[in-house]
């Protein structure tokens, strides 16, 4: 008899990452999802009271738990997929959508809400009962009849299908393989070849295995002298999981029917048009209207507006951009007719020749430790906090775990998984794995708990992994959500950390923390020669900084035409399932370099049909614009060695990040900041001013 607890229904701390099956999983949502159900018909009871407190101490605690256990799974699909996990997630999926849509839109659970006397609550309640009544409307709540069925219907479609997008992006990625020579990979530099012929042994093979993971394909893009093998690279790159895409260079290639499968063209369609359906039944005239109804931005019009006034202001300078770019090639490099997979080697040669220095050179000095030591030393010195090493199980030996306290006692704490790897996606992110909550069960405060995600380098031939300077920003970034998650002083669920901010706000802390990535103060502390030991040289730093904003016109644009591409589609119902159109209408309208016919980014734009961020993809560039104005009080009140002032970084961390999600984000803003924000302080930053 097998008498083993079932690690996902032990809720006692952090969740037991290393004895997690997928075996499991059917089993411990059986207990929490009927645990859950018998929850939802006690607070819906007639005779319940209307009140906070009573229906959060049998309802949110009972859904807490299989939010949970969900998200430990939802992780390890993330990081660890294999057959077995995705089988076992792939039949869990419906049940857990069906149970949170039908929760979402239970008109019963909506009358309670309202019910509620709003003078029985404290201010983040208040906050949380307003967003609650707001989330019911568009969960589908005051539907009914057939609609509400064809809602819930939409909901678990629309899951299923997301997923589908996500795993052909993740197979499509896995799968593909190059089997090269030295000679080929002439300018390539050596950490690369070293972990590329380490692939390759893997394999059991001779010679240099690339990959289309980041970690490899940049590195090649950048810095390969074979126009032929970027070309290889960047044409399986730009058309995975869609119909151009050939696995051939594989030495394990897909056969055809597997490819067909993992064209993303149908799934992109039906999620369209999911999406569509569902905003018309709520009463929207389109679905980014349901998307910026819990977003700061009023409307698309107003999206659209701004995304077209940067461009306007951004097109001079990538113009220009492109012109030294050609220019550059045909004298320097004899490309005379620069393809798509050259920009970025052209741009590496022309920064290199500019600035004196090279991203391999910068590299050198930044050894993931020693990163580390830095972002933390930084945290610690403007938030007030230390930050020790702990240890919790976890899913894979590269992950560390981390507990962030103040003056002894425990704030948060934080599992960083830093590598690439096969079966895990692409990317990098912040996700929670608990909240800080007053928990109503037991009167105890939660502690809150989050993942930050990044898919760096390996170490190779004994050292330890080096990181490129975007690499550092990305794992800036990603500390900036977590903190906003973790150093939270709210005690409603619903509304601490992350919770209830805004989709175009919840950008503001990661893309703040990014500043600092260009500063001296803190970039010395941060650095450390892989070789002899030595700190990044001013006069390195200062080529960095003079390089800071360039192609700044170019990266901009495309940001725009990302965000753009996203809102147009969001906005077009049924014009928009002919997206590689609508696409090319926007490339027309904003871009100054055109990809070739053949490439297909849509297929593997996972943030807006598989992240959350569908029409709020241009919430990347709406919050630099928050966060640049908001790093500009640490710039008007540095010391002179350029060191951010302690009070500045207090008023940042109780304004915001303490604040998280129990006020409006433009009131929080306010607080720091005094007034709105203004977008002067944007393009000063990127040198288009």
């Amino acid at each position: 008899m097998n008498t083993r607890a079932n690690p996902l229904l032990d809720f006692s701390d952090l969740p037991v990452f290393d004895a997690i099956e997928p075996s499991d999983i059917a089993s411990a949502l059986d207990v929490l999802l009927a645990n859950a159900e018998k929850a939802l018909e006690t607070v819906t009871a007639p005779d319940y009271p209307a009140n906070w407190s009573e229906i959060s101490s049998v309802l949110d605690v009972s859904v807490e738990k299989l939010s949970r256990a969900w998200g430990a799974v939802n992780h390890l699909h993330s990081v660890a997929d294999s057959p077995e996990l995705r089988a076992a997630y792939t039949e869990a999926l419906p049940r857990v959508t069906a149970f949170y849509t039908r929760m979402g839109a239970d008109e019963r659970l909506y009358a309670k809400y309202k019910a509620i006397a709003p003078a029985s609550l404290n201010a983040e309640q208040k906050r949380a009962h307003t967003l609650a009544v707001r989330n019911f409307v568009l969960s589908g709540a005051e539907l009914t009849g057939l609609e509400k069925k064809r809602f819930a219907e939409i909901q678990e479609r629309m899951a299923d299908v997301s997923q589908k997008f996500s795993e052909n992006v993740l197979d499509a990625t896995d799968q593909w393989s190059l089997l090269v020579t030295a000679e080929e990979l002439a300018g390539v530099p050596a950490d690369i070849l070293e972990m590329t012929k380490a692939n390759a042994e893997k394999a059991g093979l001779q010679g240099y295995q690339l990959s289309l993971k980041m970690p490899c394909y940049l590195p090649i893009m950048q810095f390969a002298h074979s126009s032929v093998l970027r070309e290889k690279l960047y044409r399986a790159y730009v058309t995975r999981a869609s119909n151009q895409f050939e696995a051939k260079p594989s030495t394990v290639s897909a056969d055809a029917t597997e490819q067909k499968s993992q064209d993303n063209t149908t799934s992109i369609q039906e999620i369209l048009a999911l999406r569509h359906e569902e905003a018309q039944l709520l009463g929207y005239a389109n679905y980014a209207e349901v998307s910026l109804a819990s977003k700061m931005a009023q409307s698309p019009a107003e999206v659209m507006t701004f995304l077209r006034d940067l461009a306007k202001r951004a097109r001079p300078y990538a113009e220009k951009d492109v012109t030294e770019l050609r220019e550059f090639a045909a004298k320097q490099l004899n490309l005379k007719d620069p393809q798509a997979w050259d920009w970025t080697y052209i741009g590496e040669k022309l920064k290199e020749a500019r600035y004196a220095f090279s991203e391999q050179e910068v590299k050198m000095y930044f050894t993931a430790p020693k990163v580390l030591a830095g972002l933390f030393k930084i945290v610690e010195t403007l938030f007030e906090v230390s930050i020790r090493k702990d240890t919790a199980p976890v899913w894979h030996e590269g992950v560390e775990f981390f507990r962030i306290e103040r003056s002894g006692a425990l704030v948060g704490q934080f599992y960083l998984d830093p590598g690439a790897r096969s079966g895990k996606r692409g990317g990098a992110w912040m996700d929670d794995v608990r909240a800080r909550w007053l928990r109503p069960d037991n009167q105890q405060l939660q502690t809150p708990v989050a993942h930050l995600v990044c898919n760096f380098a390996e170490g190779a031939g004994g050292k330890p992994p080096l990181l490129t300077h975007d690499d550092v920003i990305t794992l800036f970034h990603e500390c900036g959500h977590g903190l906003h998650h973790m150093l939270t002083q709210i005690n409603e669920r619903d509304v601490s950390g992350i919770s209830g901010v805004e989709w175009d706000a919840v950008e503001l802390p990661s893309q703040f923390m990014e500043n600092f990535c260009w500063e001296w103060s803190v970039l010395r502390h941060m650095t450390s020669h892989v070789d002899t030991g030595e700190p990044l040289p001013r006069e390195l730093f200062d080529k960095m900084l003079a390089a800071k904003n360039f192609q700044s016109g170019l990266q901009t644009l495309r940001q725009i035409e990302f965000s753009l591409f996203d809102m147009r589609l969001h906005c077009e119902g049924e014009k928009a399932q002919n997206f590689m159109q609508i696409l090319q209408e926007v490339r027309d309208e904003v871009s100054v370099l055109q990809p070739p016919a053949w490439s297909r980014t849509p297929h593997t734009f996972s943030h807006i049909f598989a992240g959350g961020y569908a029409a709020g993809y241009y919430s990347y560039k709406w919050a630099e614009v928050l966060s640049a104005d908001a790093y500009a009080a640490f710039e008007e009140t540095a010391a002179a060695d350029g060191s951010p002032n302690i009070e500045t970084g207090r008023k940042y961390r109780e304004a915001i990040l303490e604040a998280g999600g129990s006020r409006t984000a433009m009131e929080s803003f306010k607080a720091f900041r005094g007034r709105e924000p203004q977008l002067d302080a944007l393009l000063r930053h990127q040198g288009m001013n």
